[in-house]
């Protein structure tokens, strides 16, 4: 016997008497009795859902066994304290397989994710923006169109121009030959393609049996000459390229060419969609294709003139594009 509880107030003599005649208090925890009530439930018959049982008095847990009746013979186990289980949780029951504390997780609260949006309930998701501009360019005649790149303010570059440079030659030619954009000369004179690198580039048209205006249209990826903050002449961005680039599509449409020579860097991935870091020596030596038709790349005439040793590969390029055009049946 515990000797705190045989000194307790009041209760002490009692507990010696009983302990004198071997037949001291029987007590049960609560929490293993409905354990062991359980487990035999489950081996005899079905049990039916656990009632809840009123709370017990704390002077009724524990009862002596009466005088002359062996304590084992007569354990009485008081009933546990059963709480009312919340109205949206199922008392557990001792046949469904699961234990006990399992019923006391709510998975109904978490077996869904919680999708959190990213915009308010009254405000719709924002619509890509599309350029009004595009579909007017797109069923514009070649007068209408020469008209809007003249008076075209859709990037910065028109604030330093002198005069857009819209393209120049046959109208039905089967060759399209396409630059970077215009240069200085090029600027004050509002033609593609004029001065030393112009002369070349005749040359280069000669070679292959066609002239500028006869079977042949000469154009830039963009109408207005781009420069940098000295005044020199520098590729066009990105931004610049995407503003201009309807009007040449615009030109392709109407001409309908055969074969269609990028010349130069920034022709040839403005036109093909290619990275920047692209060298034009990896698209060389073979026919592309931009909008089904075919396309070949070779090097501009102003870096011929600087590198005489590469008019020999230029001149494999074209041999190339005439090839591919013989191949087409409209030669």
């Amino acid at each position: 016997m515990n000797e705190e509880l045989k000194r307790e107030d009041g209760v002490g003599s009692s507990l010696q008497l009983l302990d004198a005649l071997g037949i001291g208090p029987v007590w049960v925890r609560r929490e293993l009795a409905l354990e062991e009530a359980v487990q035999a439930a489950a081996v005899d018959l079905p049990v039916a859902p656990v009632a809840p049982v009123a709370p017990v008095a704390p002077a009724a847990v524990a009862a002596p066994v009466a005088p002359g009746v062996p304590a084992a013979a007569t354990p009485r186990a008081v009933a546990p304290v059963s709480r009312a289980a919340p109205a949206s949780r199922p008392a557990p029951t001792a046949d469904d397989g699961v234990p006990s504390w399992l019923h006391e997780m709510d998975f109904a609260a978490s077996s869904e994710p919680l999708l959190i949006p990213d915009h308010d309930d009254d405000e719709a998701p924002a619509a890509p923006v599309r350029d009004p501009m595009l579909a007017r360019i797109a069923a514009m005649d070649w007068s209408e169109l020469k008209q809007t790149v003249a008076d075209c303010r859709r990037c910065t570059l028109c604030n330093g121009r002198n005069r857009t440079v819209f393209g120049v030659g046959d109208e039905k030619a089967r060759w399209l030959f396409i630059g970077e954009g215009p240069g200085r000369n090029e600027d004050l004179q509002g033609e593609p393609f004029v001065g030393p690198a112009g002369k070349l580039l005749d040359n280069m048209l000669a070679s292959m049996g066609v002239r500028r205006g006869e079977n042949a249209y000469i154009a830039n990826i963009v109408k207005c000459r781009p420069t940098d903050e000295n005044g020199r002449d520098r590729p066009p961005s990105p931004q610049e390229v995407a503003a201009c680039l309807p009007y040449l599509q615009r030109q392709i449409a109407l001409i309908q060419p055969t074969v269609l020579v990028a010349l130069g860097k920034t022709a040839a991935l403005s036109l093909l969609g290619l990275d920047a870091s692209t060298p034009v020596s990896k698209l060389r030596g073979t026919v592309h294709r931009y909008q089904d038709l075919p396309l070949v790349v070779t090097y501009h005439p102003a870096y011929l003139l600087r590198t005489l040793a590469d008019k020999s590969r230029a001149w494999a390029d074209l041999c190339l594009a005439m090839s591919t055009y013989e191949q087409s049946g409209k030669a």
